[in-house]
């Protein structure tokens, strides 16, 4: 790959790697970046971010987020599913013990995703055409007040604690909150579009974005708030979620129009291979083992299930009579993989055992970033839900 350094409006550096980010290209069916043999030490952590609870385990960043290990505050919330529905300016709360809705509110307009809070305490629905945020009591499942927020597409949370991360997508923005009072304390101009999607190194000091319509991601200095580089993905169009391997050594970034998933060396960053997956590539989960990850292809009704240690796709569940398996989380035991079905209006439960179908539940229309609540782990990174 040729690297080209260019110097522009940004106070940073960007570095641009191979080849073109025109949207649409579709990726060709093959599979490379295999794990590399030291792969299970994990990336070494020498210089965290201050404040970042330590790491526990370098070899596996997940290993607090595995079941049985609930935060006792957490552990006090309702056993509970939140359907954001972006068409139908509502939420819908399922019981995952009945496989029912028990519940059904309105909040602002375009409901985007549901956000666990970094300490825990709070559920943030993210009503991106309305500008605002609903909380919610997962101790009661019920709605709270709604406060305002520009352009809460998504929102994540530095891994100190410090800042939620409001992901302003048509703006182009990531916006800096301070987390406890939800006021805004800096916006960063990203100059990509569509940015949407996000996670953090091992050592939390930057974070890898998706931007969406500009078949790219970004790197950000988390503790200067400072935008570092731009990577063209070489099979990219339209990049979405992202997240990090079990142990720290490369970004999995899921394409809907490339079908599959891109694997990232954030350090660099470069690409280092890409795994097709099938149509509409989407949300990316990793289980409460730590072993594999689940990838939902919204496009072809499908759950690719990808090895971690050896990055090599080991399964595929097609959803009987179709779908589109969109975002959502695994549940605390590890037993359960729930997601939206984003143009059926409805949700799926599947068993991570053999992707059975467990059930398929009626919900209000464009069903989103669905959340599960609560799961394992010592603090969230946001989305809908990102532990450690």
């Amino acid at each position: 790959m040729r690297l080209v350094t260019v110097l522009s409006v940004f106070p940073v550096v960007l570095l641009f790697f191979g080849c073109s980010d025109k949207p649409g290209s579709k990726a060709p069916p093959q599979e490379k970046g295999a794990a590399p043999a030291h792969a299970e030490a994990g990336h070494p952590i020498v210089n965290p971010l201050p404040g970042m609870p330590p790491v526990i385990d370098p070899s596996d960043i997940y290993s607090e987020d595995h079941a049985g290990k609930m935060n006792p505050v957490a552990a006090k919330a309702l056993a509970r599913i939140y359907v954001p529905n972006t068409q139908s300016n509502t939420v819908d709360v399922i019981d995952p013990a009945t496989y029912k809705v028990v519940d059904h509110f309105k909040v602002g307009r375009q409901p985007q995703h549901v956000t666990p809070s970094y300490d825990l305490t709070k559920l943030w629905v993210l009503n991106d055409k309305g500008d605002s945020l609903t909380r919610i009591d997962p101790l009661t499942a019920q709605k709270k007040e709604t406060i305002p927020v520009t352009d809460p597409y998504n929102m994540y949370y530095t891994p100190d604690g410090k800042y939620a991360i409001v992901v302003a997508e048509q703006r182009e923005r990531l916006n800096f909150l301070d987390a406890s009072t939800m006021k805004l304390k800096k916006q960063l101009w990203v100059n990509c579009k569509g940015v949407d999607h996000m996670d953090f190194s091992p050592d939390g000091r930057y974070l890898i974005a998706s931007c969406e319509f500009a078949g790219a991601v970004i790197k950000v200095d988390v503790a200067n708030q400072k935008l570092l580089a731009r990577l063209p993905l070489e099979h990219g169009g339209m990049p979405q979620d992202v997240k990090l391997s079990p142990d720290g050594r490369v970004f999995y970034v899921a394409d809907m129009h490339a079908d599959g998933v891109h694997l990232i060396d954030g350090d660099e960053p470069r690409e280092i291979g890409f795994m097709a997956t099938g149509k509409g590539a989407h949300g990316l989960y990793v289980s409460r083992d730590s072993k594999v990850l689940y990838v939902s292809n919204r496009g072809e009704g499908s759950i690719t299930v990808i090895d971690l240690a050896t990055r090599k796709i080991i399964h595929k569940w097609e959803l009987p009579g179709g779908g589109s398996p969109d975002m959502g989380g695994v549940s605390a035991d590890g037993t359960v993989l729930w997601l939206s079905g984003r143009y059926n209006s409805e949700v799926y439960a599947i068993s991570t055992a053999d992707g059975k179908l467990l059930a398929r539940i009626p919900v209000g229309h464009g069903p989103h970033g669905l959340c599960v609540f609560p799961q394992p782990g010592r603090y969230s990174l946001g989305h809908t839900g990102v532990f450690r």
